[in-house]
């Protein structure tokens, strides 16, 4: 055991197709230090106790996202995570709301097939050719997307997401925060095609206001504000149509 380290156990909630076919805990006792994080657990596990266990990581910065899991019951990216901070047993599990392929590792397909119906890219309001330059932006202009262009695609925030562990047809806050970044951005000209969505039936609109989305995301993205302020626009846009001229 390396100088100064304690012992934690770390339950794991494994599944194994083809194996075994339910579920099952898995209980592990490791040493640890004051500055391990659960990763760095999980992968002491891995090292040394059961290779088997599978899991995705991948910068162990947050930067990646590729670790978010279920860390006593809630939504985290685990190298973000410390085991100093909890007492006895930490109870780890895949994300909620998305199939498990094995162990930790979930099926993303939902959200990267979703993804290109936010059209993730700049639609210029006009072309430009090299000699004209880049496109420029004041510090406002940039303020009014900025926050919302920090999304990691952890997908934290829809494991966080009732609505969307009852509807996966909802296209969630994450992604919603994603098409607000693009609308809000002034270089971008297709803020109609992506209102579309917003105002589709698996918009805004099916979300419940919870706001935990925005609790559990690990760059402050706040996607409930994201989906909040679409819903005002949508509104405002449907009661547009009753203005004259605009029938």
């Amino acid at each position: 055991m390396p100088d100064g380290a304690k012992t934690i156990r770390i339950e794991v909630l494994r599944y194994q197709p083809g194996e075994r076919q339910e579920p099952y805990a898995e209980v592990f006792e490791i040493p640890f230090t004051h500055d391990m994080s659960v990763l760095e657990g999980l992968q002491y596990v891995k090292d040394n106790l059961d290779g088997s266990l599978t899991y995705r990581w991948s910068c162990r910065m947050a930067i990646c996202g590729s670790c978010g899991m279920m860390i006593d019951g809630k939504p985290r990216l685990a190298c973000r995570t410390f085991l100093r901070d909890f007492e006895g047993t930490v109870r780890v599990e895949a994300l909620a709301h998305f199939p498990i392929e094995r162990d930790l590792v979930v099926d993303a397909s939902d959200f990267v097939e979703k993804l290109p119906r936010i059209r993730p890219w700049i639609e210029a309001r006009a072309p430009r050719d090299l000699a004209q330059g880049e496109y420029l932006q004041t510090p406002d202009e940039l303020a009014r997307y900025e926050q919302f262009s920090h999304c990691i695609n952890c997908m934290l925030c829809y494991a966080a997401c009732p609505q969307y562990g009852l509807d996966p047809k909802f296209i969630g806050p994450g992604l919603i925060a994603l098409l607000h970044r693009y609308n809000q951005d002034s270089r971008d000209a297709a803020a109609g095609k992506r209102n579309e969505l917003v105002h589709a039936d698996e918009g805004v609109w099916s979300c419940t206001a919870v706001g935990y989305c925005s609790e559990v995301c690990p760059k402050q993205v706040d996607p409930a504000s994201a989906v909040n302020r679409n819903k005002t626009a949508s509104a405002l846009d449907w009661f547009a149509r009753f203005l004259p001229g605009r029938g």
